[in-house]
């Protein structure tokens, strides 16, 4: 696939991106509100998204499946990563 780009919207999704041609590869929708901040994992297999709804989401690149939702948060997620 090649390298690829990660950004975050304020419409609740984030979106993966092709630096090469510039092709959205993929959208993340889930969110209830702006997503304000977005990671790739080291190894490239999974994202994080963090949220103004309160919750962190844990992304499949492969797949654009989300796999666990992270609530109990009391205010917003301002920012996520990945431990290496």
């Amino acid at each position: 696939r090649g390298p690829v780009l990660l950004t975050a919207s304020e419409d609740g999704t984030a979106s993966l991106w092709c630096t090469r041609s510039g092709e959205c590869l993929r959208t993340l929708s889930g969110h209830t509100k702006r997503v304000s901040s977005a990671a790739i994992s080291p190894d490239g297999a999974w994202i994080i998204t963090g949220s103004y709804d309160r919750t962190a989401m844990l992304w499949c690149v492969h797949t654009g499946e989300c796999l666990r939702t992270i609530g109990g948060h009391h205010g917003v997620i301002s920012s996520v990563d990945f431990s290496a």
